[in-house]
């Protein structure tokens, strides 16, 4: 029906998806702080934001890119600011049994949704995949089945990163040990901003 390697893009899908970056050591961060449940939202949020995100450079919105150079530029540093605050939020997170009363919360749907859209790693694989895999001329039913593909391995692969963090958190009940494995969350998400502002 479409002239693309399924199989392939498929793949492609399942590692850009599982592989650690931004929303997986936030997904872990997360399970290990508020739980899987409570990380429900920040899942939904990721896989709609990557759909979305992907439809939308499918039907031509990187094209903008080489119209208007600055905002690449633009996008970029919103990211590596937002990205920043993120890590800060994690590095301040509380105990996951609440001994102190918490401040921090698991990041809400619409929070998870907004990052993709300034999420270095999701705007390269979202590049790549109407470059590499899919036909310029695939039209809109393609876009939106790439998209879709994608969303739909996205999730459950994103899901593991927020239930490893969940099994975590009967070693994190002192408050020693959650300040040592929110600093290194925090300094892993700032670590995945070195590729993007080199």
């Amino acid at each position: 029906m479409f002239d693309i390697n399924l199989p392939a893009l498929a793949l492609f899908a399942f590692v850009t998806s599982v592989t650690p970056g931004p929303n997986n050591l936030m997904l872990l961060a997360s399970g290990a702080n508020f739980g899987f449940r409570a990380s429900i939202p920040h899942l939904l949020g990721i896989s709609t934001g990557v759909l979305i995100l992907l439809a939308s450079v499918g039907l031509g919105l990187a094209e903008l890119f080489s119209l208007w150079p600055w905002a690449e530029v633009a996008m970029k540093w919103i990211g590596a600011l937002y990205m920043i605050y993120l890590a800060w939020r994690i590095a301040r997170a509380s105990p996951p049994d609440g001994s102190a009363v918490r401040e921090s919360r698991p990041m809400r749907y619409i929070g998870a949704f907004a990052f993709q859209w300034v999420n270095p790693k999701l705007w390269l694989m979202a590049l790549s995949v109407f470059s590499v895999y899919v036909p310029g001329s695939g039209g809109f039913s393609l876009v939106l089945a790439v998209a879709a593909l994608f969303s739909l391995i996205n999730l459950p692969t994103i899901s593991v990163w927020a239930l490893g963090g969940a099994r975590l958190r009967h070693l994190l009940t002192e408050q020693g040990r959650v300040k040592v494995f929110n600093l290194t969350m925090a300094a892993l998400l700032l670590a995945t901003l070195w590729p993007m502002l080199r």
